[in-house]
This record gives structure tokens, C-alpha cells and sequence, in this order.
């Protein structure tokens, strides 16, 4: 694919959405953080369904340390690999309490290394709740570039790194969430909805439909 026709489809994007942003509920980066590690093979509705419950009771690295790994269960029991996640949760408020002033770390490195912070996690927040031009690549993403044609690769990190390069610093802030939004509700994994797709002229998938 080459650079006009990249810059025509995050032009079509921004026009039809010009201030995207996560399906996740937040009001501060510590909430963002918390909504991102449970929302991991679990949809952004179960996620805002326990954490409309949690955030009320405990929204702040110690509170939620205080309630203890017991109760924190409790609330995001809903929610796949919970358990997992109530205990990386857990030792994440212990660091985050200890190291950093209960503040969430605004680089890459210091998130990375918080139990159940991976990649695509730390993107995640520095991207939306520090407005730094990362790339989040998550299985809609790593779909939607490579079914169009926008950057191609075999791994997340070949797609994240494409993406870095391909897309223009003008769409750079919000080309995460577009692509996510795109791949979740119309370029879609099983059929996409080709038919209703306002850059189907422009996406080179061969296998295109009449779905909409």
C-alpha cells in the first residue's frame, strides 16, 4: 500500500470520527490502567460492568491494596482469568505504592515492569491517558492492517513498528482507537462488512463482500 492511500483512509477515519477514544470507563490514569489489565481476553462491556461496581469503593493504588486480594475478587469475578488478574492487580498497587508515589509511571520501562503490564497495556495508557503517539496492537488491529493492506506482518510488534513508520504524525494520536473501532464493528474477524465500509475502495483485501 503506499503513502496517498494511507493518508486517505486515516483522512476518512478522522472525518467520520474525529475524536475517538477507548470504549473503556475512566476518570484518571490509575483507573485506566486497572480497566486495561482486566479488559485482556474480555470484552470493554464486562470490564465497565465490574469496575462501575470496584471504582465507587476503591479507585486509588491503596485503596484497592486495602481491600485485599479477597474482596478485590469479588468484584471482578465476571471477568475471564480473574484471578490471574485480582493478583497481578494487587502486586501492581504494592509497587505503584512503594516506587512511584501511588502514581501511574508515564514511560514505557516502569509499566512494563508492573505485574500484568505487558506491550500493548503499557501503549495503551501512555497513549490515552498521557496522549504520547504509541500503537496498541491488539488482535482487531493486528487484523485490520493486515487484511487492508495498511501495514503487514507476521507478529504484533512487526505491525506495531509498521504503523509507527506508515501512518503520519497528523493521525498519529488517534490511529490506535480508529483501527480498534474499525476491526471491532465493521472490518470485523469471521465476515467483514465490506458493504458498509466507508475505505473499502481503498483497502487492498482481495476477499471483499457484499455485507453490510
Amino acid at each position: 500500500m503506499n503513502k496517498d492511500k494511507r493518508q486517505q483512509i486515516f483522512q476518512r477515519l478522522k472525518n467520520n470520527n474525529p475524536n475517538p477514544t477507548t470504549e473503556l470507563e475512566y476518570s484518571s490514569p490509575f483507573e485506566l490502567l486497572i480497566a486495561v489489565i482486566l479488559s485482556a481476553q474480555a470484552t470493554d462491556v464486562g470490564v465497565n460492568k465490574a469496575t462501575k461496581k470496584l471504582y465507587p469503593v476503591a479507585n486509588t493504588p491503596q485503596a484497592i491494596f486495602d481491600l485485599g486480594l479477597d474482596k478485590l475478587k469479588s468484584y471482578v469475578k465476571t471477568i475471564g482469568l480473574y484471578n490471574t488478574k485480582a493478583a497481578n492487580i494487587i502486586k501492581t498497587c504494592q509497587i505503584l505504592i512503594e516506587q512511584h508515589q501511588s502514581q501511574v509511571p508515564q514511560n514505557r520501562e516502569d509499566l512494563e515492569a508492573l505485574p500484568g503490564v505487558g506491550r500493548k497495556t503499557a501503549n495503551v495508557v501512555l497513549n490515552t491517558a498521557f496522549g504520547q503517539p504509541t500503537m496498541a496492537v491488539d488482535t482487531h488491529i493486528f487484523r485490520v492492517s493486515n487484511r487492508t493492506g495498511i501495514a503487514k506482518g507476521k507478529n504484533v510488534v512487526e505491525v506495531e513498528k509498521r504503523l509507527l513508520k506508515f501512518i503520519a504524525e497528523e493521525f498519529m494520536m488517534d490511529a490506535h482507537h480508529w483501527l480498534i473501532l474499525h476491526g471491532r464493528y465493521t472490518c470485523i474477524a469471521r465476515k467483514p462488512r465490506c458493504g458498509s465500509c466507508i475505505i473499502e475502495d481503498l483497502c487492498e483485501f482481495k476477499q471483499k463482500t457484499s455485507d453490510d
